[in-house]
């Protein structure tokens, strides 16, 4: 089985104009992630499915990037029958239940790929979820022709998660201190030691699954820590989604109540967008 609505998806302008207008200060996410799915999509024999992996800290747009594919890749977006959202404290919360969890989750992937071979999984928080249960999806992740009896190279794995966030976090300040636009940072900076900080955390899911080692995951996605001038975006954008007219009071209010670090420069946000939306509210 093909695409669900029997069309391959539009991806061109409107995924990249959506992610230009509203992702703020993510170059790299930007072009890595259209770049990726653009080449999947467009491919009718994939010889593996798209595996992403989304890293970076709070509130950088991380949750906004999977819902936009999302909707552009499925009619009815997250809620489409074909797009699967696993969170560690809803679907997984118990440690002692692993057995069980990967027993349900191998056969939960394995029969909505067996009911539409183009199918989207996404895992969030992947630093929350217990060691070893992603195993299970190792199979799934690879480039044989057929696993279990099911065509599966045609799906779409996501995972998130907070992991190399600080990395991510320390090339950025140290780019700015060296007086480097941000535009600068290339993802070769930010792989190795993304990587590493997976392999090193031991809460997170890919924390000796193999699937690291096995050079599964397609394309690490980095997050950039938010700036002033971003934040200010998210505002602008927020407002805008409400319908109301920017107050450039109401925006240096929530700048104003913003965290931001580290202690001496003060120039990434602690939650990025994360909080903007109840902080306007709380302003209005």
């Amino acid at each position: 089985m093909d695409w669900p609505s029997g069309e391959i998806p539009a991806l061109g302008m409107g995924l990249e104009c959506d992610l230009a207008q509203h992702l703020a200060g993510q170059h790299l996410a930007k072009a890595l992630v259209v770049k990726a799915l653009k080449a999947f999509v467009q491919d009718p024999a994939p010889t593996k499915p798209l595996v992403l992996s989304l890293h970076g800290w709070t509130g950088t747009g991380k949750s906004y990037v999977s819902s936009l594919l999302a909707h552009y890749l499925f009619r009815g977006g997250l809620h489409s029958p074909h797009v699967h959202h696993f969170s560690p404290v809803i679907h997984f919360p118990h440690a002692s239940h692993l057995e069980r969890y990967k027993k349900e989750l191998k056969s939960w992937v394995q029969g909505n790929l067996t009911a539409c071979s183009r199918s989207l999984f996404l895992f969030d928080e992947m630093d929350k979820l217990a060691p070893g249960l992603m195993e299970v999806l190792r199979p799934f992740l690879g480039s044989s022709w057929v696993v279990f009896g099911t065509n599966y190279r045609k799906a779409i794995f996501i995972f998130i998660s907070n992991t190399g966030g600080e990395q991510i976090n320390q090339v950025a300040l140290e780019a700015w201190r060296s007086h480097r636009d941000r535009e600068e940072i290339r993802l070769q900076e930010l792989e190795l030691v993304i990587s590493q900080a997976v392999l090193d955390n031991p809460y997170h899911g890919f924390w000796r699954s193999g699937i690291m080692e096995e050079h599964l995951l397609d394309v690490l996605v980095p997050f950039l820590p938010l700036q002033r001038h971003h934040v200010r975006h998210c505002v602008l954008n927020e407002l805008a989604q409400l319908g109301l007219e920017p107050r450039e009071e109401v925006i240096q209010a929530v700048l104003d109540s913003t965290t931001f670090f580290p202690e001496k420069e003060q120039l990434f946000s602690s939650n990025g967008c994360k909080t903007v939306a109840s902080r306007i509210a709380f302003f209005l």
